[in-house]
C-alpha cells in the first residue's frame, strides 16, 4: 500500500496495490500543479484522509473533474471525476509527488497531451526517480 500526505500532514491518501505507471499531463491545470497522477476509482483502491477543499474550473458549464487540495497548506492531493462511469464508479487520481520517494521512485512516467490532442505521448523510459535525483 502506498501512503502520502500533504506538507502539513493534515490531509493524505492511500492506494492499495500496484499503482502502475504514473501520468504527467500538460493540460492547463496539471502543468501548473506539477502533479504526477496514479489512477483508480473512489472507494476502491484509493482512500483520502483528512479534510479537503475542492476547485472546479470556473466558467466551464459542465466541468469533468474537481481538484482536491489541503485547506491548510494547499497541496494538491487528488482529482475526482464529476461524472460516473457506466458501471457507477467514479474515476479518481492521487498526486504521487506527495508520497515518499523510496515508495514511488521506481514508477515509470507516462506522458499525456491533455492540452491539444488528448492522447498519450511517446514514453522516454523515465521514472519518478529521474525527476527527483
Amino acid at each position: 500500500m502506498l501512503e502520502a500526505s500533504c506538507h502539513c500532514g493534515a490531509t493524505g491518501w492511500t492506494l492499495v496495490g500496484d499503482p502502475g505507471p504514473v501520468t504527467a499531463c500538460n493540460c492547463t491545470l496539471c502543468r501548473r500543479y506539477g502533479a504526477l497522477w496514479a489512477y483508480d476509482f473512489e472507494g476502491k483502491r484509493i482512500a483520502l484522509t483528512g479534510p479537503v477543499s475542492s476547485y472546479r474550473r470556473a466558467g466551464k458549464a459542465d466541468p469533468a473533474l474537481e481538484v482536491l487540495f489541503c485547506p491548510l497548506c494547499a497541496n494538491v492531493i487528488a482529482w475526482r471525476g464529476l461524472r460516473l462511469e457506466g458501471d457507477g464508479r467514479r474515476r479518481m487520481a492521487v498526486n504521487v509527488r506527495l508520497a515518499p520517494l523510496e515508495s514511488v521512485g521506481h514508477l515509470a512516467i507516462e506522458r499525456f497531451d491533455g492540452l491539444d490532442t488528448f492522447e498519450d505521448l511517446p514514453t522516454d523510459g523515465s521514472t519518478v526517480n529521474d525527476l527527483w535525483t
